[in-house]
């Protein structure tokens, strides 16, 4: 599949495309992001759960070529709420910025998605997967919302007389996953991108 070229997307640019998809799909701005319904029901893409989707294909989930549906892994789906979540956001990435890319590839099954996979340069595949994840993390996870709950936590958790940084780091990062609904790992990995700069 020599023809794939994923275009060069930086941080920046994802962050805007995030910022646009929320004030275009989401403008009450609340959090958590209702991410199930704005798929389903403003971009009208079907949530299809599969079982062993993850055993098969070592993926939480994947969108059709034609956008029209992402399937999930079924565990994934009724046990991980925040994995779900962001696996959501991340093939809705995908449908974003990636259209190009994926149109006429004319795979809608898991084996034929596996064979589009496998064929994708290992470089350009990389680096797809990073634009999906960059938004799907600054969807679920805008950064003005960041920015106060980590304010608010650390200020909360600071009164209760906990002085040690690390302790009280590792207490605002299990309560604004839970304020988001998404992974620690997903908290972690938007701190370091935003919240340090803020």
């Amino acid at each position: 599949m020599s023809d794939v070229f994923v275009p060069y997307k930086n941080y920046d640019h994802i962050k805007k495309i995030a910022s646009d998809f929320l004030h275009k799909y989401h403008p009450r701005d609340i959090f958590p992001t209702p991410i199930e319904e704005i798929i389903e029901f403003k971009l009208n893409i079907d949530i299809i759960p599969i079982p062993g989707l993850h055993e098969i294909l070592e993926v939480d989930g994947f969108i059709s070529a034609n956008l029209s549906n992402i399937s999930v892994d079924e565990y994934v789906y009724k046990h991980r709420q925040g994995r779900y979540r962001f696996t959501l956001a991340h093939e809705v990435g995908h449908a974003i910025m990636h259209e190009d890319v994926y149109k006429h590839r004319g795979f809608n099954t898991t084996v034929d998605w596996k064979d589009f996979m496998e064929t994708f340069p290992e470089d350009e595949w990389a680096w797809l997967e990073w634009q999906a994840n960059q938004f799907a993390g600054l969807v679920l996870v805008p950064s003005h919302h960041l920015e106060k709950k980590l304010k608010h936590h650390s200020k909360q958790i600071r009164a209760l007389g906990i002085k040690n940084d690390d302790v009280i780091m590792d207490r605002v990062v299990e309560l604004l996953a839970r304020d988001f609904v998404v992974s620690r790992e997903v908290i972690l990995r938007r701190i370091d991108k935003d919240a340090k700069k803020a």
